[in-house]
């Protein structure tokens, strides 16, 4: 995947020395223009593909809000075991699906407290949310840490970033902390990180 670097997105980017927080701004200014629903069931047919091309059977979704892409639709397109994240402190429980939901205070929905959680250990694939990515995997998340906490407890789980092409940059600033994705889904298809 070549970045043009005549791209009209390509002049607004931020510099390759700006704060995680202006690049932030950049990708939700960004995804604003996106046709986000159209862009997710074709992702989500990627990422069908993805998961079955790996035998995966249990994958950690995420709940969209806002404008984020939603990877719901891989569910109707790929039978496996789903499960959603709760976070609870800093850290993220794994809930399997069916689950009662509620909302969280960001507005996004996930599982009750008090439905049945699972180790992440029994963990394929994790979809990962993000601001943008990019081509070495890494993701521009929305600075709570959530996910760079939660990556370690599954080394051994498929790492797939779930993301439109557009939001897909050559280089984004990062932390020691920060882990890269295996793999990212666009519209476009699966790229290799």
């Amino acid at each position: 995947m070549e970045l043009n670097p005549n791209d009209k997105r390509a002049a607004a980017l931020p510099s390759s020395s700006s704060s995680k927080a202006e690049w932030r701004r950049w990708a939700k200014r960004a995804r604003s223009r996106l046709s986000i629903p159209a862009l997710s069931q074709q992702m989500s047919a990627h990422l069908a593909a993805l998961l079955a091309r790996h035998k995966v059977q249990h994958v950690l979704l995420y709940s969209a809000f806002g404008h984020e892409p939603d990877p719901a639709g891989v569910m109707e397109a790929h039978p496996a075991r789903y499960y959603l994240p709760r976070t609870e402190g800093l850290e993220l429980r794994v809930h399997p699906l069916p689950a009662p939901l509620v909302k969280h205070r960001y507005g996004f929905l996930e599982p009750s407290p008090t439905a049945p959680q699972v180790e992440p250990g029994v963990l394929e694939a994790v979809v990962l949310p993000g601001l943008a990515f990019d081509l070495r995997g890494y993701r521009l998340g929305y600075g709570q840490g959530f996910y760079d906490r939660f990556l370690p407890t599954v080394p051994q789980a498929l790492w797939i970033g779930f993301i439109p092409q557009d939001l897909i940059v050559a280089a984004l600033p990062i932390d020691p902390w920060d882990l890269p994705a295996h793999y990212l889904v666009s519209e476009q298809g699966v790229t290799a990180c």
